[in-house]
């Protein structure tokens, strides 16, 4: 046993937003913590896994509208999809939370409460930018051109009654947390972050609005129902809940008592703000210990591109299972991704790393190996006779990657430990062609160096396959098998030499099969294609908001006709146009000088947002916008020529 055994190890994933299923750079995170959890264990910790999804807010409530169903209805198969892709990755969770549950839903409500009555929660008004797909509220200057600095989608001005956390009194308590806990966030490159853009920016730390009134799916707040939990309030205290922490107890259960704190929550940089500020603040302020760690690991981008529908680049991790195995798909997945830098997939990667790793370095290896045990000692495992020529650089190659291997993922460095296993296992191939167990067949004087050959090849297979068991373990269970070991722990490769002379080999069989990569690389054009076809009938436009009608009444449309236009000076995009409303003349500036010249336009009817706020466009007052079609080619909406002008368009 090791010196850890029985230590606890508490390790959970962010839990995943229930408004669609996750693609593959969602599905890396819940990956990597499973190679993290299984590791562990391992070395013989307790651990227990949390994963989950996050099941409220504005968005889904949005998107059960749409679908014509509740949204509870909605996020039970949005939840359903979730643990779907997550068990067809094999991951070994130990609870699946959802933030529809009622226990989670108490613990939250008395949570703000607490925090309302002991004056961390006071009552305003918010007014600002939000973006709904981030569920995140934004000031003007960290707007850019309209557009949530986040996700890059359109954001929508938001003004409604709230209740706020006072963040800023606990600024200055975590910036000091920061400097005594240097290893609390990370890498290292996101402290930094959100010290210079969050921390120790001129006004500091603002405070934080947890309440919504303006949708009511969500948690009610117990003394204002008519305002609902804001989400992150609502979903970072999962990773408590989940054990039974409640503050209404009077003494929190045994799992919480056991796991809090959490040793490891590993996250997506693109919420480390939310889990490294907002979270220790919610636990410093209900008297609870911080996590021991977060780690927000980089993104997966389709080559240097975000994932995009429209683009026909969006990957699952179980449709690609379908082509490379579960296994195949773990090990693209901790292999390909840095510790710190964005990890990058493309079918082509995909395709090399199975053939060239899996396929040959790895498979390759395994069935040669156990084909000649089975060839020249009938399946059973021979007996060594002591080092001769490249034997004792092959055993230290394995004693190397034993260490190597637990350092690197001691600190999370997956992909690098996955390197000193593959760098181990080309060793062995080396050995093999350094050793010829061909040759030494052949001549019986040569039987004992051929059984030490055969003896050093199927230890350093073990080795190598006790240390890929948490990335890819039914590989490595596939392996053991064919060895015919029950030798899978780490004692057990601590030192070259625990495999059993006398066990008996298993059947032979090829563990990963070549891919045809012209092939492969067809069908993924086909799939693409489908795919921007869907995506193209069925989405609507990005940041696209549901409004009611009134809202829409409040749009003053009206005929108007383009009396004279000319060119903003410049200004290579933008046209100066005079328009004629009948019971007025004024001046609108539009963005359609690539399309169209004054000549184009002089004397065309078209329709105006009439009521809209004046504006100045590169030094040109505006008052007004003229309807038109299109992005990349834009088409002015152009209207009979007897229609008469200043009519309202219904």
């Amino acid at each position: 046993m090791c010196d850890k055994c029985k230590e606890k190890f508490y390790i959970t994933t962010a839990i995943a937003y229930a408004s669609s299923k996750p693609h593959f750079g969602n599905t890396f995170e819940v990956i990597m913590t499973d190679a993290i959890a299984r590791y562990k264990k391992q070395r013989g910790y307790d651990v227990y896994f949390l994963t989950g999804s996050d099941e409220h807010g504005q968005k889904i409530e949005n998107k059960a509208k749409e679908a014509g169903v509740t949204p509870k209805e909605y996020v039970d198969a949005a939840s359903d999809k979730i643990k779907s892709v997550w068990n067809r990755m094999n991951t070994t969770y130990d609870k699946f939370i959802r933030t529809t549950d009622d226990y989670h839903e108490t613990a939250v409500a008395h949570i703000f409460q607490k925090l309302y009555d002991q004056g961390d929660i006071y009552k305003s008004e918010y007014e600002g930018w939000y973006c709904t797909p981030d569920e995140s509220f934004f000031t003007d200057s960290q707007v850019v051109d309209g557009k949530c600095p986040e996700c890059g989608r359109p954001v929508t001005r938001a003004k409604e009654e709230a209740y706020f956390f006072k963040m800023s009194e606990y600024a200055d308590w975590l910036i000091k947390y920061f400097e005594d806990h240097p290893d609390f966030l990370q890498p290292e490159s996101r402290k930094k972050e959100m010290l210079n853009n969050f921390l120790l920016v001129e006004g500091g730390l603002q405070d934080l609005c947890v309440s919504r009134s303006s949708f009511t799916w969500g948690i009610k707040v117990p003394f204002d129902p008519k305002h609902v939990v804001y989400v992150w309030l609502d979903a970072l205290t999962n990773y408590i809940t989940a054990l039974g922490y409640d503050p209404a107890n009077e003494v929190q259960p045994e799992l919480f008592r056991k796991n809090w704190p959490c040793d490891f929550h590993i996250i997506g940089k693109d919420i480390a703000r939310f889990h490294s500020i907002y979270w220790p603040i919610f636990l410093k302020a209900l008297g609870v210990e911080l996590p021991k760690h977060i780690f927000a690991h980089p993104w997966f981008n389709f080559g240097q591109d975000k994932m995009s529908k429209s683009r026909g680049n969006v990957i699952y991790a179980d449709d690609l299972a379908d082509k490379f195995t579960t296994d195949g798909v773990r090990y693209y997945a901790l292999s390909e991704m840095p510790y710190a830098n964005d990890g990058s997939i493309t079918y082509e990667s995909v395709i090399a790393r199975y053939n060239n790793d899996l396929a040959n370095t790895l498979g390759n290896l395994v069935k040669r190996t156990v084909d000649m045990c089975r060839k020249y000692f009938g399946g059973t495992v021979p007996a060594p006779h002591g080092d001769e020529g490249t034997d004792t650089e092959l055993k230290d190659a394995c004693r190397h990657a034993v260490e190597a291997f637990k350092e690197k993922m001691d600190t999370l460095h997956i992909s690098d430990a996955i390197d000193e296993v593959m760098t181990l296992l080309r060793r062995a191939n080396k050995y093999i062609d350094e050793t010829t167990p061909w040759t030494l067949a052949k001549d019986e004087a040569l039987k004992e160096r051929l059984e030490t050959v055969i003896y050093n090849l199927l230890e350093t297979i073990r080795t190598a396959a006790v240390l890929l068991f948490p990335v890819i373990p039914e590989t490595s269970e596939k392996i053991f098998a064919q060895i015919g070991t029950d030798k899978t722990d780490y004692e057990s490769i601590e030192d070259f030499g625990s495999l059993v002379p006398g066990t008996v080999n298993g059947e032979s069989f090829v563990l990963f099969s070549r891919i045809d990569e012209a092939k492969m690389l067809e069908e993924f054009e086909k799939e693409a294609e489908a795919q921007k076809a869907e995506a193209k009938a069925a989405e609507k436009p990005e940041g696209c908001a549901v409004i009611g009608i009134d809202d829409f009444m409040k749009v003053e449309l009206r005929t108007a006709k383009i009396i004279a236009a000319e060119p903003v000076p410049k200004a290579k995009k933008l046209l100066k146009l005079k328009i004629d409303l009948g019971y007025e003349k004024r001046q609108v500036v539009s963005g359609i000088a690539k399309f169209y010249t004054p000549d184009d336009l002089i004397g065309k009817k078209i329709i105006v947002v009439a009521n809209l706020a004046k504006a100045t466009l590169c030094g040109v007052e505006s008052e007004g916008m003229i309807l038109a079609s299109g992005e990349e080619t834009v088409r002015v909406v152009f209207l009979d020529p007897e229609t008469p002008l200043g009519e309202r368009v219904r």
